[in-house]
């Protein structure tokens, strides 16, 4: 199985910045992620 590169707890800190108002480029951006990433993890933890 494939170890993920940041925890869940890392995650919903990631999601609550971006409910905080934070623009999802900019988090991505700042983490290194995509956005993809970003809008996948607001379906499932969100």
């Amino acid at each position: 199985m494939k170890k993920t590169r940041f925890t869940e707890a890392q995650i919903m800190g990631v999601l609550r910045q971006m409910e905080g108002g934070v623009p999802a480029a900019e988090l991505c951006r700042e983490h290194g992620m995509s956005s993809a990433t970003l809008y996948k993890w607001r379906a499932k933890y969100g």
